[in-house]
């Protein structure tokens, strides 16, 4: 039998990295639902090869704190729970605080952050897990994201990556389906400098949809709206004439978060027999 021996860190945080970041929209997922914790309510996303070479999230939020930098990129670091019992009362995107240290460990990242109180930004640069570069820098309040490179380290994984193609679908599909579970905040989605989305932020879903699935279909919707004790559902509807073949327009939010239910499907689609 082998010898059992303990794998050293670098090691195990790619590992974990491959259980947390899948593939370029996995990095556009977590830093995305990180400038939306962060209050931003404009968040600019930009890719090149379908976020193979180069990611780039901008977003207007609170930033990060000059002391807390390094800790945010150290595996298990969160601001959104404390101890066990806050498990029971999470009301923010994301909480385990797997994010960062993942995506540093498969990938060039630069951070450039800076708080509403602080004089100057920081520039904050790590690769492979390994700092490279901490500095002050002039730079807006927010926070920007500028990801190189991914699974530069781990080949392996970078093998199994689809087309850049097939990958910025998957991000655009993301932005997508974020944007209309918050019509309140400003998204600019740019793939090799195209502009696929922008939405304004205004807060209507309807202007959403017409950004998202054109005038066609922004015309032809009813909405929703039921409240019973702890229970509240809202949203739009599309009259029969606009119906589908397949579940590709059909998008369900729970608690903010996009959710593929069955249940939820099929009690949406008996409520159209009979109509359709």
């Amino acid at each position: 039998m082998k010898k059992i021996q303990t794998l050293d860190s670098v090691t195990i945080d790619k590992i974990a990295a491959g259980e947390v970041i899948e593939r370029p929209a996995s990095i556009v997922k977590e830093l995305t639902e990180n400038a939306i914790d962060a209050g931003a309510t404009s968040i600019n996303i930009e890719i090149v090869d379908g976020g193979i070479t180069s990611i780039r999230i901008s977003d207007n939020g609170e930033g990060i704190e000059k002391e807390d930098i390094r800790d945010a990129f150290l595996r298990h670091s969160t601001s959104k729970i404390k101890s066990a019992k806050d498990l029971f009362s999470i009301h923010t995107l994301g909480f385990r605080g797997e994010a960062l240290s993942s995506i540093a460990a498969i990938s060039m990242v630069e951070l450039r952050t800076k708080t509403k109180d602080s004089d100057f930004g920081i520039s904050y640069q790590i690769e492979g897990g390994k700092e490279k570069d901490f500095r002050e820098i002039g730079t807006p309040i927010g926070t920007t994201f500028l990801i190189q490179q991914v699974f530069y380290n781990t080949p392996a994984r970078r093998k199994f990556l689809k087309s850049p193609i097939t990958e910025a679908g998957h991000i655009n599909g993301y932005v997508t389906r974020l944007s209309l579970s918050h019509p309140e905040i400003s998204f600019h989605f740019i793939s090799n400098g195209q502009t696929k989305l922008h939405t304004s932020g205004s807060g209507k879903l309807k202007e959403v949809i017409f950004q998202v699935y054109g005038r066609e279909i922004a015309s032809e919707l009813l909405e929703v709206s039921f409240k019973e004790e702890d229970l509240t559902i809202k949203g739009l509807i599309g009259k029969p004439i606009i119906s589908r073949g397949n579940r590709s327009y059909e998008n369900f939010y729970v608690n903010g978060r996009y959710v593929k239910s069955q249940i939820l499907s099929k009690a949406t689609e008996d409520a159209y027999k009979g109509y359709t």
